[in-house]
């Protein structure tokens, strides 16, 4: 199982962690992405997005009892930019700071 954090615009701002199975993880995380937008899964998947979220909403985790996340599933993207890839260790090296420069450099294919 993997951890999905789920980024929304909701004003409790749980942030709430989900377990996905393998195949639900590479389904909405394909390519070695960590990262996707809401809108673009349910564009690339249609309705088999749906079939995938309604399950993955099934298995909360605590923050506290969750070893790692995983991948982050955005909602509410308006004002949102992520790395064109889709993966944490690529963002510009502008958004981040030199330690996290340093980490993601070491990580990138």
């Amino acid at each position: 199982m993997k951890n999905v954090q789920i980024i929304d615009g909701a004003s409790n701002a749980t942030f709430s962690i989900f377990q996905a199975t393998d195949e639900e993880y590479a389904a909405i995380f394909p390519d070695g992405r960590d990262m996707e937008l809401a809108e673009d899964l349910w564009e690339r998947l249609g309705s088999a997005a749906g079939r995938f979220l309604t399950r993955l909403w099934e298995r909360p985790i605590l923050k506290s009892e969750a070893n790692g996340i995983h991948g982050t599933l955005f909602y509410n993207n308006e004002h949102r930019s992520i790395p064109p890839s889709k993966r944490e260790v690529d963002w510009d090296a502008a958004s981040i700071n030199a330690a996290q420069r340093e980490l993601f450099s070491r990580h990138r294919d």
